[in-house]
């Protein structure tokens, strides 16, 4: 079986408070776009199995779609699998690759071996094994808050928009992201805002983990002054980092000392 996850955006990330298991209460909107990894599996006579290829992203026993395999071994038999998983979406790049790898494999063996999980149980798994695992089982734009489980559908309020992904080829840690952030409350509303029209987002809607990061890799916030000199309409970090989005009313032509950053151009 051969499925494609895919990339997410985040629009808007605010940290609203630190809760008491060591996790953060967050209010942002998950977007995917189709920037994807490839991922495969056969049944095999040998054990589980799991091969890298595309990006590096580090060692196999620790790679996400091992996680979910283990996760739900602990409550399902199926056979044995080989898997192959290859990589386009950057890791530590604020995308939702690894989580997205995982709750694709978790959907796709379900499926294919008829297991009897609810979906709520489903959620549990998804969720034990990243705070975005849970929106990348549907993949459908989502108003998330709580640790990002907590998930209200939201319309396709990008479409006809068009996209350029860029990433610096830099690993960002959520856990260091998160310490150099401080949580804080908003009056307005993400889910209120995200209603206006494109073109007023950009003294908005912001992302709390951009003040860090761009003091730590200015070339990051670089990339964002380009893409807003390239004509977009907003542009914003996504996640913790390392990637940048523009969004143009049409297609944009990026500066060549900027092109080589480009992972994903296209229409929402």
């Amino acid at each position: 079986m051969v499925v494609f996850p895919k990339a997410k955006i985040n629009i808007g990330l605010r940290i609203v408070s630190k809760r008491n298991d060591g996790y953060h209460d967050i209010e942002t909107v998950f977007y995917p776009v189709d920037l994807h990894d490839a991922l495969e599996f056969v049944p095999s006579t040998g054990s589980d199995e799991l091969v890298v290829t595309g990006i590096d992203t580090g060692p196999v026993e620790q790679n996400l779609v091992m996680k979910a395999l283990r996760k739900l071994r602990e409550g399902y038999q199926f056979p044995d699998l080989r898997i192959h998983l290859h990589k386009a979406i950057p890791s530590g790049a604020g995308l939702g690759g690894g989580s997205s790898d995982a709750s694709c494999f978790l959907k796709s063996v379900i499926k294919y071996f008829s297991l009897p999980v609810s979906d709520p149980d489903l959620n549990s798994i998804a969720l034990s094994i990243g705070s975005d695992c849970p929106f990348f089982l549907s993949g459908a734009p989502s108003y998330a808050t709580g640790r990002g489980e907590i998930l209200e559908p939201v319309d396709s309020f990008l479409k006809g928009h068009y996209i350029v992904l860029m990433n610096p080829c830099l690993h960002v840690s959520t856990r260091e992201a998160y310490a150099g952030c401080a949580p804080a409350q908003h009056i307005d509303k993400l889910r209120e805002l995200i209603l206006l029209p494109v073109n007023e987002w950009k003294n908005r809607i912001s992302n709390d983990f951009e003040t860090y990061a761009f003091a730590k890799y200015p070339v990051i916030k670089k990339i964002k002054e380009m893409l807003y000199v390239s004509g977009a309409i907003f542009s914003q970090m996504s996640g913790s980092g390392s990637s940048v989005f523009g969004i143009f009313s049409e297609k944009p032509q990026i500066s060549t000392e900027f092109s080589q950053f480009i992972i994903y151009k296209g229409f929402v």
